[in-house]
């Protein structure tokens, strides 16, 4: 796999080994996508600060909560998810 650098002289990004262009004139560059993280916040159940995804998903874990959005919609009341449904001993979309 080529390694790319910067090339101030040609203001663009050029093989490094043969000083060949990543790209044309009329593309833009590739980059990754990068997510940011959830900023931190204080824990509306306890108290305790929150910083980021994984520290949100234990605090919801840790003081037996569920996030909003994993909440049923439109089944009166039943879950979608059957594997959730059984971990909270609660009524599947399905049962009867």
């Amino acid at each position: 796999m080529p390694k790319y650098i910067y090339d101030p002289a040609q203001d663009r990004m050029v093989n490094k080994e043969t000083g060949e262009r990543m790209v044309s004139d009329d593309a833009p560059l590739a980059t990754p996508r990068v997510f940011s993280d959830l900023p931190g916040y204080q824990s509306p159940i306890d108290g305790k600060w929150v910083d980021g995804r994984r520290a949100r998903r234990y605090d919801l874990e840790a003081n037996n909560c569920v996030d909003a959005n994993e909440l049923p919609k439109v089944t009166n009341g039943k879950l979608k998810n059957p594997r959730f449904a059984k971990k909270h001993g609660l009524e599947h979309l399905l049962e009867r």
